[in-house]
């Protein structure tokens, strides 16, 4: 790795570690938020002048898209709606996420080359949080914004439906490590962790939504720190604490 671009790692990470200290305080908040999106910035641009970007020109017009909407997002909602909001930014956190995993899998499947059993598993950890955090969160953000009713769902035998479910995952993950080429243990594993977050939050009533999206906020940034390892990306890893944090502050 080019000089340059360790330095540039080095002052991110800086960036990072002064802004989460910030965001200790109300009065330092807005400062230590503002630090930390520095050290993104620099992140980002360092890493997109290392690696072999394909399309310079989609990436930059999904940056631009996405500065819009947060943005319109920032002006737009009200204090009181900040709650629906983290929760809304959790779940794209964690289906990026799982992106991640699904793209890097997609990659080595193609490419037909030996994948190592901590690969595997940090796919699947990635996949699995990342699932979590997509479904739940949406789910979560649902019942705040009352598109959906607060009341909890519950339904006969959940309990061992649950467990089950868990089980089945736990199964699939030990096939998928020893036979990690196989698109269909993959996708069934996908499947079941966006099925765990719904599973996850229905049982919980609204008035405990932010409690839920607290919790699950911290589940983003794990599922941000899989990537990471996914990818072999340090300032991947790095930034997941920082949004852990800045969600729930």
């Amino acid at each position: 790795m080019p000089t340059g671009i360790q330095l540039s790692y080095l002052v991110a990470s800086a960036l990072f570690i002064v802004g989460l200290k910030k965001l200790g305080s109300p009065a330092t908040a807005r400062n230590g938020n503002l630090i930390a999106a520095i050290g993104m910035l620099v992140a980002i641009v360092a890493t997109l002048l290392d690696q072999q970007v394909l399309n310079y020109e989609m990436i930059l017009l999904a940056i631009a898209i996405g500065s819009v909407l947060g943005a319109i997002m920032a002006y737009k909602v009200e204090m009181t709606a900040m709650p629906q909001m983290v929760g809304l930014l959790n779940g794209l956190g964690g289906g990026a996420s799982t992106l991640i995993a699904m793209g890097e899998f997609w990659r080595l499947l193609n490419s037909n080359e030996s994948v190592p059993i901590d690969n595997t598993i940090t796919m699947i950890l990635s996949v699995l949080i990342g699932g979590i955090t997509l479904t739940g969160s949406l789910l979560a953000f649902a019942k705040l914004q009352e598109l959906i009713g607060g009341s909890p769902i519950t339904f006969p035998f959940q309990r061992p439906f649950n467990i089950s479910i868990v089980l089945v995952f736990l199964v699939g993950s030990a096939y998928l490590i020893t036979d990690p080429h196989n698109l269909t243990i993959f996708l069934t594993l996908t499947g079941i962790s966006l099925l765990l977050g719904v599973l996850f939050v229905i049982p919980i009533g609204g008035a405990d939504m932010p409690v839920v999206i607290s919790l699950l906020n911290s589940f983003s940034g794990l599922a941000a720190s899989a990537a990471g390892f996914v990818l072999m990306n340090n300032m991947l890893i790095i930034p997941a604490h920082w949004l852990a944090h800045r969600g729930s502050s």
